[in-house]
């Protein structure tokens, strides 16, 4: 069965800094929703976390340069969260995504490499 990574990606700090409790609580039943849909659907969410907020990372350049502190100005959006989705259906699955989408965050979804797909 395929994999995939649904990353939420957004203003992932939004959360905490604007949201105030009830809104947290109900954007948390809709991800819980989310859950619930992806079992009922038959796709089967293997890993996932929340990240913690922007102001917490670290962040490493490309190629090697000195080693920088959260959040990222030049960044508009960030990587919230993440799940981690076996699924014989992208439709489908990219179709329950819009539970969470519509809290207000992108919803990307993409296909994880697996071994047989690196050349030999």
């Amino acid at each position: 069965m395929p994999e995939y990574v649904v990353l939420i990606v957004g203003d992932a700090d939004r959360w905490w800094t604007t949201m105030d409790p009830e809104q947290r609580t109900a954007g948390y039943a809709e991800y819980t929703r989310f859950a619930e849909e992806l079992h009922r659907r038959g796709h089967r969410i293997t890993g996932g976390a929340e990240l913690h907020a922007t102001s917490e990372a670290k962040r490493v350049p490309g190629g090697g340069g000195p080693v920088t502190d959260g959040p990222f100005t030049e960044t508009a959006e960030q990587v919230g969260g993440f799940y981690q989705v076996e699924s014989d259906d992208l439709d489908d699955l990219v179709d329950c995504c819009r539970i969470i989408a519509a809290l207000g965050d992108t919803v990307e979804v993409r296909r994880t490499v697996q071994p047989q797909d690196r050349p030999a």
